[in-house]
């Protein structure tokens, strides 16, 4: 029989990012391996598909990745379709391209859905332009869990001049805060750190790059939580700019009041 598996992004956590595309395939699907940061309320879509879940967490009891790849296989090919349901994007630090290409080496179809990545929607919903014309040219997402325990080449990121967003950096604010400024970037890099992007209980801190420690231990920030660093962290959200009220004279044109 066909076998196929889906490795769907959910998201941040809001329902409403779900694609369409995501729900086309949850609507279709028999099986799903659920991760622990999916917002439960996406499961809607597949009302009638096996829910199975294979969380991953950091510092908390994980299902064991050749599990997970062995349960896609075994159903895929009694020709079920399988839906791995990724909280954010699997590409971004999700293991969609090693699970896509584990299941193309022993002959499974595997396709990839993009989702909306906590980075991006975290930053957003906080009114940060991760990228803005005359401040920040580019963005970088970077995880500071790695899975050799290797260090990120900091002093690169420092001098990048891009807008750094940081996955799993909480339980490793000082490092992250050391090697930044070693790198030369500035104490006063504005720094927000976002908790439960996208959630109805979304947290966010504004701080400093010197001071982020210390304002995250206050703030009691705690995972899932990303980190953006640099000058558009120092956006805030502004009232709407007064404008000035047009009146319209259909022989003239626009007119200013």
């Amino acid at each position: 029989m066909n076998a196929k598996v889906w490795l769907v992004g959910a998201g941040p956590g809001d329902p409403e990012l779900l694609t369409l595309k995501a729900v086309r395939a949850l609507r279709e699907a028999d099986v799903v391996l659920i991760d622990d940061l999916v917002n439960d309320a996406v499961l809607e879509h597949c009302p009638g598909a096996r829910i199975i879940p294979v969380g991953k967490r950091g510092g908390c009891r994980s299902t064991p990745q050749e599990f997970i790849h062995r349960l896609m296989l075994r159903y895929a090919r009694q020709g079920k379709c399988v839906v791995r349901l990724k909280g954010g994007d699997p590409c971004i630090f999700g293991r969609g391209g090693e699970e896509a290409q584990w299941l193309r080496e022993r002959g499974v179809e595997a396709e990839l859905v993009n989702g909306i990545t906590a980075g991006l929607a975290g930053a957003t919903q906080c009114d940060i332009p991760l990228t803005l014309r005359g401040v920040a040219r580019g963005v970088t997402l970077v995880t500071a869990h790695t899975q050799d325990g290797s260090s990120l080449n900091w002093q690169a990121l420092a001098q990048g001049g891009t807008t750094l967003v940081i996955y799993m950096g909480v339980a490793k604010l000082s490092e992250i805060r050391e090697q930044l400024l070693a790198g030369a970037m500035s104490a006063d890099t504005p720094v927000a750190m976002i908790e439960n992007a996208s959630l109805p209980h979304q947290r966010e801190c504004r701080s400093s790059l010197m001071a982020m420690e210390e304002d995250a231990l206050a703030f009691a920030l705690k995972s899932p939580a990303i980190l953006v660093i640099g000058a558009v962290a120092g956006n805030c959200a502004s009232e709407p700019a007064r404008e000035e009220a047009l009146s319209v004279d259909i022989n003239v044109g626009y007119q200013r009041a």
